[in-house]
């Protein structure tokens, strides 16, 4: 950055990713996700940098892959993409059904009179309506931009589909109807890693949660335990869910602190009920699904690598 400053927007993030399985990726914004998910597709400025590894079916490294490589061979073949922007993404001077059409060509290799009815079909799995399908970009709102670029990821089926904010300007209905989408297509054997804001939507789909705070990842559960019983173990995550309508419908208190200038300790210490001078002084390292120094019932964490199973 400026000044010849370093800030690390995503920090030691270890996690697998299995063949029908979906992870979502939950925390506030600024928090490092997107971050993530642009460092595994190559997507990321030019100023930034990554270290340590991420290998995709066995054989190919996302963070040491070049360009051509990463082109060629894996966005949307192997790796499909939701972004976050689809607006952004969209070619402004074709049509959605061109696009459509031509995604279709280079990833399933449909030709002649049947193109026309696969970007139909194309466009209904992510409940784009048909009479849209000639109008460009800029004439979209924001959930049928949204729509469009959901309806590009899905085409060629990746083995792995990054979902960056996939619900982004859709009313609820639209909402369910696209995560249901995204479910059927790991049903059928391929990965999913959500990026979302909308716990809901989360809890229907989601295998296992992973919640970032400061560019780390806190904790790690099953979806079915962290929505339901026991529920959250780290205080922040505790927060989030606390913070649904539903729920207590209670704020967080406090701003998550800046990537460049984060506290010696637990970063979200400043913010935390339990925390006490180790939160402040000592950063917790992440053992057991859990970086925290407390445990739910609020006794110290003690686990060590063996009982966590590491």
């Amino acid at each position: 950055m400026r000044g010849g400053r370093d800030i690390a927007a995503v920090t030691g993030a270890g996690f697998s990713l299995a063949p029908g399985e979906c992870l979502a990726l939950v925390g506030e914004s600024g928090c490092g996700k997107s971050v993530l998910a642009s460092a595994l597709l190559g997507l990321l400025p030019a100023n930034a940098a990554t270290t340590g590894s991420a290998v995709l079916g066995g054989d190919t490294d996302l963070l040491t892959a070049d360009e051509r490589t990463l082109a060629r061979t894996v966005r949307g073949r192997r790796v499909g993409l939701v972004p976050q922007s689809p607006a952004a993404h969209l070619t402004p001077v074709r049509t959605v059904r061109s696009q459509l059409e031509e995604t279709l060509r280079e990833l399933t290799g449909a030709r002649g009179s049947g193109l026309r009815e696969a970007a139909a079909t194309a466009a209904a799995r992510a409940s784009f309506p048909d009479g849209h399908l000639d109008r460009y970009p800029h004439e979209l709102s924001g959930g049928l931009a949204q729509r469009a670029a959901t309806a590009l990821a899905l085409i060629g089926d990746a083995p792995l589909l990054l979902a960056d904010e996939p619900t982004t300007g859709l009313d609820r209905d639209l909402v369910e109807r696209t995560v249901d989408e995204l479910r059927r297509h790991t049903d059928e054997g391929r990965a999913l890693l959500i990026i979302t804001h909308d716990l809901a939507a989360a809890g229907r789909i989601a295998d296992r949660v992973a919640v970032m705070y400061a560019g780390r990842i806190v904790e790690m559960a099953d979806a079915t335990d962290f929505f339901g019983a026991p529920g959250p173990r780290h205080p922040y995550a505790r927060g989030l869910l606390n913070a649904l309508p539903e729920r207590d419908f209670t704020p967080i208190p406090g701003m998550p602190p800046e990537l460049g200038a984060l506290p010696e300790g637990c970063a979200f210490a400043p913010r935390c009920a339990r925390a006490d001078a180790r939160c402040t002084g000592e950063r917790p390292a992440f053992t057991g699904g859990l970086a925290c120094h407390h445990a739910p019932d609020g006794r110290a964490l003690s686990l060590t690598k063996e009982a966590a199973g590491a």
